[in-house]
């Protein structure tokens, strides 16, 4: 195996230019829980590694107005003991606490699991349905990029070279909304998700939705928006004929593939299953705050 070149800049600048002089692969790291397995597989061969964890700002998380900002080097369980995140979005926190066990949360970050653009990454449903964007630095400057925009299939994303992902934006829940992320898997943890579902929602005051997002996750190449289900969510309350309509959206969304870990029929059926739950769990949140 060629030998890897390993880089820490502690400037954002200096990153940028390391994975933009790379004649091959270049991978940039922030968290590593998925590159140096794909690494010790052979499955990557990058020319050179550049660890972003020692840039300024890259890990923590901070409030901006009315956004807020996670580093991107961020580890899981910086998310997971922020009382303002947790309170504002249980759903994300959901999403980043599956992310393997107790020593990966030490390592992962969302950008990590963003990045590797699997379709099963459990941290970017909720994400994506809490209208996050992702600043994006490199040879041709700052860019910010809705978070369902970065990846483009398995393995794939829109990053140029030179480009990686420095922080996340999310805009602060309004005072009824709330989310929820569910995901389904053979065993009882740790392990990649069958199917995924965050549902984010917002409500008036007699409990009647007015805003709703719902994502799947593992059910396509990427992770899919559901426009109909929200849709089946908006101008109506969780009641049983709403829930139909929910299930139906979800499933008719799904183009999934049958693996070693559910058929694609099995897939459809868990995705309408999965919203309900989700979509349920979300309306209760939201509800409790008013």
């Amino acid at each position: 195996m060629p030998r890897v070149s390993y880089t820490a800049p502690t400037s954002i600048d200096d990153a940028v230019k390391a994975l933009a002089a790379s004649a091959g692969v270049a991978k940039a790291l922030s968290g590593g829980t998925d590159l140096l397995v794909q690494l010790k597989s052979g499955r990557v061969r990058p020319e050179v590694i550049v660890d972003t964890k020692r840039i300024p700002g890259l890990i923590g998380i901070r409030e901006e107005g009315d956004k807020f900002v996670i580093g991107a080097a961020t580890p899981g369980i910086m998310i997971s003991a922020d009382e303002r995140l947790t309170r504002a979005y249980p759903g994300i926190v959901e999403g980043v606490d599956l992310i393997g066990s107790t020593q990966i949360q030490g390592r992962c970050s969302i950008a990590g699991n963003l990045c590797n653009a699997s379709p099963a990454a459990d941290s970017v449903p909720p994400v994506i349905a809490a209208r996050a964007t992702a600043v994006v630095v490199g040879p041709n400057g700052r860019r910010e990029v809705p978070v369902e925009n970065i990846v483009t299939g398995p393995g794939q994303t829109s990053l140029q070279k030179g480009e990686f992902v420095v922080e996340f934006r999310i805009p602060k829940p309004l005072p009824r909304q709330s989310d929820a992320y569910l995901r389904f898997i053979p065993r009882t943890e740790m392990d990649i998700a069958v199917v995924g579902c965050a549902v984010n929602v917002v409500l008036d005051a007699g409990g009647t939705c007015t805003e709703a997002r719902v994502v799947l996750g593992a059910v396509a190449p990427t992770q899919v928006i559901v426009e109909e289900a929200a849709q089946a969510l908006i101008g109506h309350k969780l009641d049983d004929d709403t829930l139909k309509r929910l299930d139906s959206a979800a499933r008719a969304a799904c183009r999934p593939i049958s693996d070693k870990r559910g058929t694609i029929e099995y897939r459809i059926k868990v995705a309408g299953v999965l919203a309900r739950r989700a979509a349920a769990i979300a309306f209760d949140r939201a509800a409790s705050r008013a």
